[in-house]
């Protein structure tokens, strides 16, 4: 089955995660991704080894695959005269131009916006930056660690009152496929008013603004009572007045997490569910009224029986549980997780196993392939352009390809 995108032409001028990230989601969505690199040294993300104490030491390398798979590799060399000329080509026979490129790059290179609506002005021109298209740091870069994680509040949201330094991002690139999708829905958008009124639209999407959306209601409610929003202290139970808002250690050293924000409608089946079917008729919890005011109480119980029995065995019992409710799973249990392989959200790609986007449609779950090697399909591209093999030869003689 075709993906929605099929047909589409993305050329991606852009390195690192975030803004890769979003020609992926546009290929996991059918998109043909024309990937321009340096003509000599490629991404620098491909040189991503080590992210904190995990390192990959052969290809294929899941730093590099999981923001470029499913893309074509064109090495070229901007700064030459008759690599720009390559560029802009490409550009005139494509639908979108992505690029995470600082305004000063873009002139120097001749790729901002006028330069490639000159060539194509049809064309979806969209941008990826650290704080966001004006204001006085436009011009400057950043990192989801610093922009995201940092600036737009999740890191002093999370760490707890009193805790020294700060909590750091839980993964590598997190803020950056947060924001990449954002990116991506921001483009499939410019695609459909285009084809409705045949007006391209520049598209911007900045690592500062997805991670205040990803705030947003707690921005929200900080905004609206003049208090930031902090952390809640590990181990310490989430919700003063729901005792099934919150995480339950079991006996092996799991933990399940409860988010039942109507604890009266709920607390007779787990009751039920936790073989103490007489604390649903207690007139401690009898009522919500009553549950909230006898939150504490409640915990103090529910810690206990849930710290009696394993996991699975709560995993098997809470199968018929009508209340929303969790394991706490890491990264290869999560991956593991049957809903997870029903669905088909990690899927193959190559040699590797990675996370799929998360929109499917028709309920098919996008196929993955692996991310191109440097420059691999370089040639294959400039014939496509039409450009004859005495071109390409001199092209490469002249050091604007590779």
């Amino acid at each position: 089955m075709s993906g929605p995108l099929e047909g589409i032409r993305v050329l991606e001028v852009a390195m690192y995660g975030f803004v890769p990230s979003a020609g992926a989601v546009l290929a996991d969505w059918g998109a043909d991704v024309i990937k321009v690199e340096h003509a000599v040294t490629g991404d620098p993300q491909r040189g991503l080894r080590r992210t904190g104490r995990y390192v990959v030491e052969h290809d294929p390398n899941p730093n590099i695959e999981h923001a470029n798979r499913g893309k074509r590799s064109l090495g070229l060399d901007m700064s030459r005269p008759e690599g720009r000329e390559v560029l802009h080509e490409l550009a005139r026979r494509a639908d979108v131009f992505l690029t995470s490129f600082l305004p000063q790059a873009r002139r120097k290179f001749g790729i901002d916006v006028d330069d490639i609506r000159a060539v194509n002005p049809k064309i979806v021109y969209a941008r990826g930056s650290a704080l966001g298209p004006r204001g006085p740091e436009a011009d400057r870069g950043g990192y989801d660690m610093t922009a995201f994680w940092c600036r737009a509040s999740t890191a002093a949201s999370v760490t707890p009152p009193g805790t020294e330094g700060m909590i750091n991002p839980p993964a590598p690139a997190y803020g950056d496929t947060i924001s990449g999708t954002n990116l991506a829905g921001g483009i499939a958008a410019a695609l459909v008013k285009r084809e409705r009124t045949g007006e391209p639209s520049v598209v911007d999407v900045s690592l500062l603004g997805s991670g205040l959306w990803a705030m947003g209601q707690a921005i929200g409610v900080s905004l609206r009572l003049g208090e930031p929003w902090e952390g809640t202290t590990p181990g310490a139970h989430s919700s003063p007045a729901n005792p099934l808002s919150g995480l339950y250690r079991t006996a092996d050293g799991r933990y399940l997490s409860l988010m039942m924000l109507q604890p009266g409608k709920f607390w007779a089946d787990v009751c039920r569910h936790i073989d103490r079917p007489e604390l649903a008729d207690d007139p401690r919890f009898a009522t919500a009224e009553a549950i909230a005011t006898n939150t504490a109480e409640a915990v103090a119980i529910l810690r206990e029986v849930f710290a009696a029995r394993p996991l699975a065995e709560w995993s098997r019992r809470f199968a018929t549980l009508s209340g929303p409710w969790a394991p706490v799973q890491d990264t290869l249990q999560a991956a593991a997780d049957e809903q997870v392989r029903a669905n088909e959200y990690v899927r193959s790609a190559g040699e590797l196993e990675l996370v799929a986007s998360p929109a499917q449609f028709d309920v098919t779950a996008p196929e993955l392939s692996a991310a191109p090697s440097f420059a691999a399909q370089t040639e294959e591209i400039l014939l496509e352009l039409g450009l004859g093999w005495d071109r390409i030869i001199a092209l490469k003689e002249a050091g604007a390809v590779t």
